[in-house]
């Protein structure tokens, strides 16, 4: 997988600017120090859930593994920062070798996480390790805000499908992201052709408004469509009169119209009247369709109407409130000397106002109760106790540079419904509430 598979545009050659200045000058006053080959472990968590939120979702992480691999200092982009003068010569020579021979270790892609998960862990130099930061917490943070949102709004949906339709509602390039974590959080499928190209996402897509009012009615408009794309394509409905746009739509399709897809109004309401008159007209297998500013509790309150998929666009994008996840990325342990066998000792920000953090290489395990529903995320440095040893869920992305845990797409979809699966069926409420399971510390020896 190359530079296309993270949405960017093909003559991009490098993820190497996707960074914030910051990065670049820690490693040069590092390298000056003489402490940037110091072995170093960053970990990337969350201190808190987005507020009422009660899992959030970890998906970016294949756009990660991508960015790590495209992470190049090629001549351009260091002509760039010699030009601006954001490091020197030394810098600029160590950058232009630069490719990540560290590991990455992580929560796979598609699994819940809570406060204080150690979502991803990266170790290596403090070099090589710090100048990734920006990139990786610009992945997580809006994929994981898309598929916790995406996921609330499969859990409402239940087993309706869902359409992702948001590209026209965010940048170009994050509409492609936004559509795989919303693929990996439940929706079925996308508008967006680029995702579909990108990440074999299946795509859909009929008409909008224009095509009927650019036609000289709405029956020459759905003839077009129908005589186009066949009798089981979606007729949008609602652009003059509802009742009448349904009995046109059935008149020329016939009863095997696949469906009719309603945009606007009172959705409830029109929805049931639609169901009534389709089956009326005989068209009994004919599918409603629904779209128009739907988030999760929108869909949740169309539980008990007769519509069959659900179409969503701008809340979806964004987060449904919550655009970001707030995910730091966090040095915990450092090596004593730049010796590669120093050990490792914790490190820890103790700065008040609630950044505060725990030191220490961690491992995260999922504890169980009797009947195998999760009751405890459990954050531990030093040994992993026996019993959560066969339930510890960060798993290897990456070793000594080379990315060693590709794969599809699907499977973090399919690990996503499982592990929602497992929590206390709170977790699906929609009502505001603490985490559904709490984070718990076990705190020891962080070794080395």
């Amino acid at each position: 997988m190359g530079v296309a598979d993270l949405g960017l545009p093909v003559d991009v050659p490098s993820t190497a600017l996707f960074t914030d200045q910051y990065e670049l000058t820690m490693l040069r006053g590092s390298l000056k120090a003489g402490t940037a080959g110091r072995r170093s472990v960053f970990e990337v968590f969350t201190r808190r859930l987005p507020n009422g939120r009660r899992y959030g979702v970890v998906a970016g992480t294949g756009r990660v593994l991508d960015a790590v691999e495209n992470f190049r200092f090629d001549e351009g982009v260091l002509r760039f920062l010699r030009e601006r003068k954001i490091v020197d010569e030394q810098t600029l020579e160590w950058l232009a070798g630069y490719r990540f021979s560290g590991d990455i270790w992580g929560y796979p892609e598609g699994e819940v996480y809570f406060p204080g998960s150690p979502v991803m862990r990266v170790e290596g130099t403090f070099a090589e390790c710090v100048v990734l930061e920006t990139v990786i917490l610009s992945i997580l943070n809006h994929d994981s805000a898309v598929a916790a949102a995406a996921s609330r709004m499969s859990a409402a949906a239940g087993e309706r499908p869902l359409i992702e339709m948001g590209a026209r509602r965010t940048h170009e390039l994050a509409a492609v992201a936004a559509a795989r974590a919303a693929y990996v959080g439940g929706f079925a499928s996308t508008s967006d052709l680029a995702a579909g190209f990108r990440y074999n996402i299946p795509t859909v897509g009929t008409s909008a408004h224009a095509f009927t009012l650019l036609h000289d009615s709405e029956r020459d408009a759905f003839r077009a469509q129908v005589d186009t794309l066949g009798r089981g394509t979606t007729l949008l409905v609602d652009t003059y009169d509802v009742a009448e746009a349904v009995r046109t739509a059935v008149e020329i399709a016939g009863p095997e119209l696949g469906a009719v897809r309603i945009d606007s109004g009172d959705l409830l309401l029109v929805a049931h009247r639609v169901r009534q008159q389709l089956d009326e007209l005989g068209a009994t297998q004919t599918k409603i369709i629904v779209t128009s500013d739907l988030d999760e509790y929108a869909i949740a309150s169309l539980a008990a109407a007769p519509v069959d998929a659900y179409g969503v666009g701008t809340q979806l994008v964004t987060g449904s409130g919550h655009p970001t996840c707030s995910m730091v990325y966090k040095l915990v342990a450092r090596a004593e000397s730049a010796d590669p066998q120093a050990p490792l000792v914790p490190v820890a920000k103790k700065s008040t106002g609630g950044k505060t953090s725990i030191g220490g290489r961690k491992w995260a395990a999922r504890r169980l109760d009797e009947d195998g529903v999760a009751e405890a995320e459990v954050v531990g440095t030093g040994p992993v106790p026996d019993e959560l040893a066969g339930r510890q869920l960060l798993v290897e992305l990456v070793k000594g540079g080379e990315v060693v845990a590709r794969e599809p797409l699907d499977a973090a979809r399919d690990r996503h419904a499982t592990a929602r699966a497992n929590l206390p069926l709170s977790a699906t409420q929609l009502s505001r509430g603490e985490p559904v399971i709490p984070t718990e510390y076990a705190v020891g020896s962080s070794g080395s």
